[in-house]
């Protein structure tokens, strides 16, 4: 890609950008057109009327397959390197989510049920069980790590327990999860690599050993599900493993960082807290409010199936394009006041959860586990401080707090 003068370099692993995306986006946004990252081969989408329109465009695939050459593609994948990932290509590369057309529908029908809002909703009394007795064990702390000490144990729980996953394997399957994912970031080192690779191994291995269990004795879960999808050849063991990883992994690690940066965003904002705290009815639209204000999952790409216009520009077949959520849900030209927290902000329309066929099939589950730890949580303290300043993780692919400790004092 001969790429045109930009204003500035853009370094997604910076410590600037990690302090701050939304004024790095605002300055892309400026740029006429779209924004060339030649160190991925892609144009990079900024403006919310143009990342909505793409992420609708069956014209526009998450995957290059029919649309590049092999010898494009082996370039492509080692450029990337992608390439010698036997088990990463199998289960990870390979996806649901990295699919599309007939093969992304046919997977996504074996699983969309167990995820409608009415059976997502009776989730609700178990999940309310394990988030009070997690926070009661927060009582009388002073002070924790809020990500360490309860975020990162209950998105992994309740979609292991979804899926049927007993609840002593869910901390392992974490750390598989954060261990493949960590690969899709910009950094690709030899040692990412091997890493990602062997927890593909190992979480395929575990996998298959759940499916052996389930074809002995059934149980009501989306793995027995799955196994008999497989059976019926609705699926292959390649894609029920596949499906069942990435089900995991998705379940968990954005829920995680939006619970920490939401928590950020309604301390930073304090008379928004107040105003969430003297009317919880507003809880559903300030969840929504924290994807928005901070998309846990700000990139994903796209590629041009065919010739295709954006933003009043011809792109060519095969022209690749790095959809920024993050910086679409702070586009002023959609959003009043796009860079203030504002727990009843309606309409919403953030792109926080994709669009199109790729919508985020868990985001009635994200959404209902944020509600009931913020409505325990504020139930629960009569204050919540912030201990200090978080820092955020150095990331393209991701948007969240390292950390975030705060000072609690029970009601």
């Amino acid at each position: 890609m001969t790429a045109p003068t930009t204003p500035f370099r853009f370094d997604p692993l910076s410590e600037e950008f990690a302090a701050d995306p939304y004024a790095v986006y605002a300055r892309m946004r400026a740029f006429p057109g779209l924004f060339p990252f030649p160190e991925l081969d892609m144009l990079l989408v900024t403006r919310q009327r143009d990342v909505a329109a793409i992420v609708a465009d069956k014209r526009l695939p998450r995957m290059p397959l029919g649309i590049l050459d092999d010898t494009e593609l082996d370039r492509r994948q080692r450029q990337d390197n992608f390439h010698d990932m036997p088990n990463h290509a199998r289960f990870v590369q390979f996806s649901m989510l990295n699919s599309d057309g007939e093969v992304h529908d046919r997977l996504r029908r074996q699983v969309y049920r167990m995820f409608t809002p009415a059976l997502i909703a009776g989730q609700r009394a178990a999940i309310e069980d394990y988030v009070t007795r997690l926070v009661s064990g927060l009582v009388g702390a002073g002070e924790v790590d809020f990500v360490a000490e309860l975020a990162v144990h209950v998105p992994g729980h309740v979609i292991g327990h979804l899926l049927g996953v007993p609840e002593a394997d869910c901390p392992m399957l974490r750390r598989w999860s954060e261990n493949i994912v960590q690969y899709f970031d910009v950094d690709r080192s030899e040692a990412r690599k091997a890493l990602a690779e062997s927890t593909a191994a190992e979480f395929a291995s575990y996998l298959r050993e759940l499916k052996a269990e389930r074809l002995r004795a059934p149980k009501d879960d989306l793995v027995t599900r799955l196994v008999e999808a497989e059976r019926s050849g609705a699926m292959s063991e390649d894609e029920f493993i596949s499906t069942a990883m990435l089900i995991l992994m998705a379940g968990h690690g954005s829920t995680i960082d939006v619970l920490g940066s939401g928590m950020h965003a309604l301390l930073r904002f304090p008379d928004e807290m107040q105003r969430l705290k003297l009317d919880p009815s507003l809880m559903a639209t300030a969840v929504q409010e924290m994807f928005r204000f901070e998309s846990p999952l700000p990139f994903f790409d796209r590629y041009a199936a065919e010739e295709v216009e954006i933003g009043g520009t011809v792109y060519p077949r095969g022209t690749r394009f790095g959809l920024l959520y993050g910086a679409a849900n702070r586009d002023p030209e959609q959003f009043d006041e796009p860079d203030s927290f504002d727990v009843g902000r309606t309409p919403n329309r953030h792109l926080a959860f994709g669009g199109g066929a790729h919508f985020c099939l868990g985001n009635h589950l994200a959404r209902l586990d944020m509600d009931v730890i913020f409505t325990t949580l504020f139930e629960t303290f009569r204050s919540i401080e912030l201990a200090e300043t978080p820092e955020y993780k150095r990331s393209l692919s991701v948007r969240g707090p390292r950390a975030l400790r705060l000072k609690l004092e029970a009601a």
